[in-house]
């Protein structure tokens, strides 16, 4: 699974319905509104590389209101338990 995390910038009149758009796409697992330089954080998540220009650049791009985007794509993922693990070590 390919995982990339998508920073939005967006019509600031237009983010509740530029946010739901975005969720309706295939591939995007979650959209978080969020504070700071940019407007939502979209996780788009895909089997293959060749997918992410299908739903980046071919549809999430192309949304009414959305005006720019910044695409991250992620190497690993580190969960919580994976993260509570490494702090834990030397406490027994």
């Amino acid at each position: 699974m390919i995982t990339a995390i998508v920073m939005i910038k967006a019509d600031i009149d237009r983010i509740p319905e530029v946010a739901e758009a975005i969720a309706d796409i295939d591939g995007v697992s979650e959209v978080y509104s969020v504070t700071g330089g940019i407007d939502l954080i979209a996780l788009v998540r895909v089997r293959r590389h060749e997918e992410l220009a299908d739903v980046i650049p071919g549809r999430l791009n192309k949304i009414s209101g959305v005006r720019s985007s910044d695409t991250h794509i992620a190497f690993n993922a580190y969960s919580q338990h994976d993260l509570e693990s490494a702090f834990s070590l030397g406490m027994e």
